[in-house]
């Protein structure tokens, strides 16, 4: 019975590691560089590990134009919420400092989502399958991983918001498979959120200034 359960065991040792003590670590640590390096070593890891078993999107035009309509059906609610919650923040990035704005909807696809996408979407769901049981575990346990690594940013908005985020593109992963077009997904909900002003919760210099 124990030899029987040890892959098991090793398998959740691994992933509470990574999932869980990643992220205690940098929170611990408090270093942007070391944050941004660990993202994309294990990122470049997980795609090594898992390469020769990404499977095949399904339908992937169909499911662009769902994903696009669908984040145009919700980026209008949550701009309405957002400047009547944070009116004085509403839209200051793009009005303040646009050059900073641009950059940032520039790098922040580029640098930022690829290496989140690989560990918690594609990675999580190619290695832990087994582990959770299945599609369902994954999406859960993805969208639950996905929220806890942002307490870095030591508040509860980015926590949350994560963990809806995190469940959007879990389930949509699992629909069609494509790391590609969740990369697209979660990097037009990014700049819209560092767009209408909700970009300040997810700032390390803020979280990290003490």
């Amino acid at each position: 019975m124990l030899r029987a359960r040890s892959p098991r065991l090793s398998r959740a040792a691994e992933f509470a590691a990574l999932f869980i003590g990643g992220p205690l670590l940098i929170l611990w640590l408090h270093r942007p560089g070391v944050l941004f390096a660990a993202l994309w070593l294990g990122a470049l890891l997980a795609w090594v590990l898992t390469c020769h078993v990404q499977p095949r999107p399904h339908r992937p035009r169909r499911e662009l134009s769902f994903v696009l309509l669908r984040f145009v059906v919700l980026s209008v609610p949550l701009a309405v919420l957002t400047a009547r919650w944070l009116p004085e923040g509403f839209l200051d990035l793009p009005r303040q400092r646009p050059l900073l704005w641009a950059a940032i909807m520039l790098l922040y696809p580029l640098l930022s989502v690829w290496p989140q996408e690989m560990l918690y979407r594609a990675f999580l769901f190619a290695r832990y399958d087994a582990l959770f049981g299945g599609e369902r575990g994954c999406i859960v346990a993805s969208a639950a991983a996905f929220g806890f690594a942002h307490i870095i940013f030591v508040n509860w908005v980015a926590v949350a918001m994560t963990v809806i985020g995190g469940a959007l593109f879990a389930r949509d992963y699992a629909r069609h498979r494509s790391l590609r077009l969740v990369c697209v997904e979660h990097a037009l909900f990014g700049c819209l959120i560092f767009t209408i002003g909700l970009g300040r919760f997810f700032y390390t210099g803020s979280a990290w200034r003490h």
